[in-house]
């Protein structure tokens, strides 16, 4: 099995492969595995409210939303929030839908002072697959893991 070390040292490497501004880029399966195995990892949902109701829970996450529905407008005390509730020297992992607001809190916790910022890739429902649905081909909720419905 590998190690939580092990998983960190290659979301670094994935990071550094692709130029991205925050420490790591992790698959859901090792997010999981992190936020069961590290003591200072953090998984940090930024989907809108909405989401959570209505599409989806992880159990154990921290839920900030980045934007707010209707008209996904920004939440201008995100970083506060995220101070307020994460530790900066915490394993900071971010998950939204399918991977680009969680790019985007990322980036933004890192320039904050999140020395420990990973982006889950695929986020919580992926990719869409021929039929324009998610769910199916990629992410948090395709790979089996841990989710409730409201």
């Amino acid at each position: 099995m590998t190690t939580a070390d092990e998983i960190l040292a290659e979301a670094r490497k994935r990071a550094r492969d692709n130029g991205l501004p925050y420490d790591g880029a992790l698959t859901p399966a090792e997010a999981a595995q992190l936020m069961r195995e590290h003591p200072k990892a953090i998984l940090i949902d930024v989907r809108s409210r909405a989401e959570w109701d209505f599409v989806g829970r992880v159990p154990g996450a921290v839920e900030i939303e980045w934007k707010s529905y209707p008209g996904m407008q920004p939440n201008n005390r995100f970083l506060d929030d995220l101070s307020a509730r994460v530790p900066k020297d915490a394993v900071a992992m971010f998950l939204c839908r399918s991977g680009g607001r969680s790019h985007d809190t990322a980036t933004v916790a890192a320039r904050a002072g999140y020395a420990h910022a990973y982006n889950v890739l695929e986020g919580f429902e992926g990719d869409r697959d021929g039929s324009g649905h998610r769910n199916t081909l990629s992410g948090w909720r395709a790979a089996g893991l841990p989710w409730s419905q409201s």
